[in-house]
């Protein structure tokens, strides 16, 4: 059994081709796969991070874009303390549909879930389709996080998935989730000390655990 005290559920949503798979690769397993298949249904990685010399493990659930999948998307919302809401930087049309899927995310989990959303494929700045700003804007309007991220390169990465492990850990220390309730995708681990974690959190990398498959990227 993994030490952890805590584990984090995330589910990974956005359009078909934005490469939420690829992101996943690139923060459980450090590699980029740039021939792969679409994701089918739901894949699934995890990794250990350090929050406040606590292990935390990430479990990470990374759903398939096509609309025929959205049902089977919908069911992966509940229960999951955070989620990435990922367009593609060069592809306006998955920018324009991300108010129909945090309109999903919101309906159907916790309403506590921390979101933070994505501009993949930043290392494709000539041709980029939809301007930083306007993600900024955004993520403001709709009270989400917000970075641009490259799954080839991995900038901003490893900081997309700890920062939003930050932002849970704080709300647990302010006593917003219930972590005796599994449905807030929050499970105490089997190295917990038993009390609330207090403290200054201090993020650090640790091991991969596992892989998942890679979406188009």
């Amino acid at each position: 059994m993994s030490n952890y005290a805590y584990l984090f559920k995330y589910i990974i949503i956005g359009d078909t081709g934005v490469g939420k798979s690829c992101l996943l690769l690139q923060f459980t397993d450090k590699r980029f796969q740039p021939v792969h298949d679409l994701t089918i249904g739901v894949e699934f990685g995890a990794r250990m991070i350090s929050i406040d010399n606590k292990e935390i493990k990430l479990q990470i659930w990374d759903t398939a874009g096509q609309e025929s999948f959205r049902s089977i998307t919908r069911s992966y919302y509940r229960g999951a303390a955070g989620a990435l809401l990922v367009y593609d930087i060069t592809r306006r049309e998955t920018f324009n549909h991300l108010a129909s899927w945090l309109e999903d995310a919101r309906q159907h989990s916790n309403s506590q879930m921390t979101i933070m959303l994505i501009g993949n494929k930043s290392d494709l700045e000539s041709r980029r389709a939809v301007p930083r700003e306007e993600g900024e804007a955004f993520a403001r309007q709709h009270g989400l996080f917000f970075l641009e991220t490259s799954a080839k390169t991995a900038a901003n990465v490893e900081t997309a998935f700890q920062q939003t492990a930050l932002d849970i850990y704080d709300k647990i220390n302010q006593g917003v989730f219930d972590v005796t309730n599994e449905s807030s995708g929050i499970k105490v681990g089997p190295s917990h000390g038993g009390s609330t974690p207090k403290g200054k959190v201090d993020l650090g990398a640790s091991e991969k655990e596992s892989e998942g498959g890679c979406d188009k990227c």
